[in-house]
């Protein structure tokens, strides 16, 4: 997510590779899995460097409860932990999140003094093109130059395709006001001109193929280009992914 709080705000080098698999018990399926990163990065903002990221989910008539979470292996490297409630059907998804970092208030305090920044989405995949809008509604919402909240949101425009044998995914992502938040909030760069309205925040690339290891066991591995122009910065990472 960014790095909102306190220094407020939210991937892959290869190691080893985790996933447990799908279990369905009367229409309830459940996954678990971890990602290994070279690189945190997450909307344009620079979160971290590599970083171990768990995951968890459990499904049951469209809806979703998932948590994740991201720990890097510096004392600089933000800790997250992250729970989402979600409802799809067909291409139409809803969700609320829950993120929360370390290196302020602890996980319990949700009063005005927060590491916890709520999240509601809601985005429509028309498999050539996938639409979200994402708003921050409570906690640590962003902020405006003058110091008020800016409920800070963001919106992104991502589209599959195939090309040369691999599996690409373009997205560019924006936030529509102004905000500390995605516009330098989250960039070791950060600078206070950086909350104007309107700006770009990603601009990425992202190629992806699974290499076989043996008849039942294959590591999917991704290279992602992401172009930050709010803040002039770009990320190139490697990760292995589930």
């Amino acid at each position: 997510m960014k790095r909102l709080f306190i220094r407020t705000v939210m991937p892959a080098t290869a190691l080893m590779f985790f996933q447990l698999p799908s279990v369905a018990q009367n229409g309830v399926t459940g996954s678990a899995g971890v990602d290994i990163v070279s690189n945190y990065v997450w909307r344009g903002q620079d979160l971290g460097n590599v970083s171990i990221q768990p995951a968890l989910s459990i499904s049951y008539a469209g809806f979703t409860l998932s948590a994740w979470g991201s720990t890097g292996f510096t004392p600089d490297d933000t800790r997250e932990a992250d729970l989402t409630l979600g409802y799809s059907i067909a291409g139409f998804s809803i969700s609320v999140t829950d993120y929360w970092f370390d290196g302020g208030p602890g996980y319990f305090h949700y009063g005005e003094r927060t590491n916890h920044t709520f999240e509601a989405h809601a985005g429509y995949d028309f498999g050539f093109l996938a639409v979200n809008w994402h708003t921050n509604f409570a906690g640590n919402t962003g902020f405006k130059a003058d110091g008020t909240k800016a409920y800070a949101s963001y919106i992104s425009v991502s589209a599959p395709f195939r090309f040369a044998g691999l599996d690409w995914d373009a997205t560019v992502g924006a936030t529509p006001w102004q905000n500390d938040f995605y516009t330098g909030g989250g960039d070791r760069f950060y600078r206070k001109g950086n909350t104007g309205g309107f700006a770009v925040c990603e601009v990425g690339l992202k190629a992806a193929k699974s290499f076989q290891i043996t008849d039942k066991w294959e590591i999917p591995v991704f290279v992602h280009l992401v172009w930050n122009p709010s803040t002039e910065n770009v990320h190139f990472i490697a990760g292995i992914s589930i």
